[in-house]
C-alpha cells in the first residue's frame, strides 16, 4: 500500500514530542472559553428562566454520570435516567459558571446536594423522586430544578458543599415549589 505524499516514511520525518523552547520557558495556561467568534452572539447568550448554562463541551457530564452510576443512592420507584438528567443540568452549569468543560468535582457536587449520594432525609428523598420523575425526556423539569439551586451555593467545592447540604436541600425544595414547578404525583 502506497503512503499519502505529505506523510514521512521514515521516523526522522516524524512529529516530536518534545518541546522546542528555551530552558526555563514554559507554554502559557489555557484561557478560559469566550464567545467572541463572529456569529456569537453580541451581548452574551441570553440569560433567565429555562435559558440554561452554555459552556464548552458541557455534554462530556453525561459520560463521567455514566462512570459513577454505581455510586448513586436513589430511592424506591426512582429511575437512574431522571437522577442522571437532573444531576447532569447540574454539573454542567457548575462547569460553564467556571468557563470549562465538566469534571468529576462538578458531578460529585451536583449529587451531594440532590442527596444521591445517599444519608438524605426520607422526606427529602420522597419529594426529589416527585420532582425529577420523567425528567430524562422533560427539558422544564431538568431547568427548573436546575434553576432552583444557588450558583453561589453550586460552585462550593465539594468539601466545603458538605456540611451545607442539609440547608442547601431545604432551600432547593422551598425554591422550587415557591416557582411553581412541575412535580408529578
Amino acid at each position: 500500500m502506497s503512503n499519502e505524499p505529505h506523510v514521512s516514511p521514515t521516523l526522522d520525518g516524524a512529529p516530536r514530542q518534545a518541546p522546542n523552547l528555551a530552558p526555563g520557558v514554559h507554554y502559557p495556561p489555557a484561557r478560559p472559553w469566550r464567545a467572541d467568534r463572529p456569529g456569537d452572539l453580541q451581548g452574551g447568550q441570553p440569560t433567565g428562566e429555562l435559558m440554561g448554562s452554555p459552556g464548552p463541551n458541557i455534554g462530556y457530564a453525561l459520560s463521567l454520570i455514566a462512570r459513577a452510576r454505581d455510586r448513586f443512592a436513589l430511592a424506591p420507584h426512582e429511575h437512574f435516567e431522571d437522577a442522571a438528567a437532573v444531576v447532569g443540568e447540574l454539573a454542567m452549569k457548575r462547569a460553564a459558571s467556571y468557563g470549562r468543560a465538566p469534571v468529576m468535582p462538578d458531578v460529585e457536587c451536583a449529587m451531594l446536594i440532590l442527596g444521591y449520594q445517599g444519608g438524605v432525609d426520607p422526606a427529602f428523598a420522597k419529594w426529589r423522586v416527585r420532582a425529577a420523575a420523567g425528567a430524562h425526556e422533560d427539558y422544564q423539569r431538568r431547568r427548573s430544578l436546575c434553576d432552583a439551586v444557588d450558583l453561589d451555593a453550586l460552585r462550593l467545592a465539594p468539601s466545603a458543599l458538605g456540611p451545607r447540604a442539609t440547608e442547601l436541600r431545604a432551600a432547593l425544595q422551598g425554591a422550587h415549589e415557591l416557582a411553581g414547578a412541575p412535580t408529578k404525583t
